[in-house]
């Protein structure tokens, strides 16, 4: 092995074929994926289940992203410092674990601690992205980048679809032993056929940087995820979110002093990643927001003057074009990215998804109405979310790619808790005493996800252009170098 003050470089072994490189990761980001969502319409069936309240119940999904949030950029960078395979088979075996957990959790207590054990699995995608950047041909670099990325969209999708079924074919427990028998396949592919990363850049972790990041963002989505149940302008609430503007602050301040930050202040100051970053968090709030009030609004009973009266199963199958559309759009997102640069779909995807809400905000009586903003939901998430990624990895030096995609990652699932919590508030808004949401409750919820994406519109506007790449370039290394003085 030979070092440099910047890297490490093994000399480079056999390498198998870079496809069964990606079909290790795609199945090892689809199972991550479909964790993430599968829970969410089970809820209900949870809190019957383990005899709980609907807050107790609520914190299964909250509490895998606090720390899917907590872990992603810490874990890309440690794979950025110790080799991408290595971290990626470390972090299977702890996703494998939690979901073991849950699967064999007979109280909320142990179900909640294995979805927080799950919540590392969101270093999945930062590593996979790394993995890439190093092992494909550079002409496949955007299309493999562009489909692992939209897999967290597509795989979002899919868990909503498929936990109807199995809770009505099975039970709740299966909604971790399935996903549990994929994570130990992919575990096993990892170790077998994902070659370690040639890159790596020795160092240390900033710990107290680590500290105040996990400190804040629990602070926020703590407020965030509360929020609805305590009141927005509820002394607790409010506490934190000031609480999380204070560590932000303290853990912005951090970083710059810290001689190896765990976050380059300097890189997320690049036009090319916080223009990005920020359309990450908007176009994440309205994909997000789709996971909770579609299958609201279709469960809801006609009698209420709208709505479908769906099941669980059937509620999911309102957003199965969204996933198909997702699944075919992705391979056509990479190709662009790769001829036209990874701006022109983003923007693409994030003018579809705003559309997608508008629509459903003015047409939602008939089924077929539904059914068609799904699928054109789903071309704008699958343009998107196969974008942001590659334009981060684009931005940003080999050897920060981990930690950089990391953060954006956590971005889209900051603007998901935003996004969905908001979404939700606004519907339970318009309830009188023990009735149902108005329809002007989802009327409203739907424009305000269609303003976040257009918001996201904007912000992909302001990324910079395939041609400016040279000038980010010379941006990004002076602004690196001052870091470094």
């Amino acid at each position: 092995m030979t070092s440099t003050a910047d890297s490490t470089t093994s000399p480079a072994p056999h390498r198998q074929h870079y496809g069964l490189t990606f079909a290790v990761l795609a199945l090892a980001g689809a199972t991550y994926a479909v964790l993430q969502s599968l829970v969410a319409p089970a809820i209900p069936e949870i809190q019957r289940e383990f005899h709980t309240s609907t807050t107790s119940a609520a914190w299964v999904l909250t509490a895998y992203l606090l720390s899917a949030s907590i872990f992603t950029p810490i874990l890309g960078r440690l794979g950025d410092m110790f080799g991408k395979e290595r971290m990626l088979v470390a972090v299977l075996v702890v996703l494998a674990f939690g979901t073991l957990l849950a699967a064999l959790s007979t109280t909320i207590t142990v179900l909640i601690a294995g979805r927080v054990i799950q919540g590392a699995g969101g270093a999945i995608f930062p590593l996979a992205f790394g993995i890439i950047r190093d092992e494909f041909p550079r002409e496949r670099v955007p299309h493999g980048i562009a489909l692992i990325s939209a897999i967290l969209g597509i795989g979002g999708g899919l868990g909503i679809v498929l936990a109807g079924p199995i809770i009505d074919a099975l039970s709740i427990h299966w909604l971790f032993w399935i996903p549990l028998i994929l994570v130990v396949i992919a575990t096993i592919m990892t170790v077998l056929f994902v070659p370690e990363s040639p890159i790596k850049t020795p160092g240390k972790i900033n710990w107290s940087g680590a500290a105040l990041l996990s400190a804040w963002l629990v602070a926020l989505l703590v407020g965030i995820s509360e929020g609805s149940s305590w009141g927005w302008t509820d002394p607790r609430t409010l506490g934190l979110f000031v609480a999380a503007a204070i560590l932000l602050g303290a853990w912005i301040a951090n970083e710059q002093r810290a001689v190896e930050p765990l976050v380059d202040m300097a890189m997320m100051r690049i036009r090319g990643v916080w223009t990005v970053n920020a359309a990450a968090f908007l176009v994440g709030a309205g994909m997000y927001s789709s996971f909770v009030l579609l299958p609201a609004f279709t469960e809801t009973a006609p009698s209420a003057g709208y709505g479908f009266g769906a099941s669980v199963t059937q509620a999911g199958l309102f957003l199965l074009p969204s996933t198909m559309m997702m699944l075919v759009i992705s391979p056509i997102a990479g190709r662009l990215s790769a001829r036209v640069g990874s701006r022109v779909p983003l923007i693409g995807g994030s003018i579809a998804t705003c559309l997608a809400f508008v629509l459903l905000a003015i047409a939602h009586d008939q089924k077929w109405e539904i059914y068609v903003a799904s699928g054109i939901l789903g071309i704008g998430i699958g343009l998107a979310f196969a974008s942001l990624a590659n334009l981060i990895v684009e931005a940003v030096p080999p050897d920060q790619t981990g930690v950089a995609t990391g953060m954006n990652t956590v971005m889209r699932s900051l603007g998901g808790s935003v996004g969905s919590q908001i979404g939700a508030s606004v519907i339970a808004s318009t309830i009188v005493g023990t009735a149902l949401p108005t329809e002007h409750g989802f009327e409203m919820a739907f424009i305000l996800a269609g303003a976040a994406c257009f918001l996201g519109a904007l912000a992909s506007l302001a990324v910079p252009r395939p041609s400016s790449a040279l000038r980010v370039s010379n941006e990004q290394v002076a602004l690196v170098g001052e870091s470094a003085r």
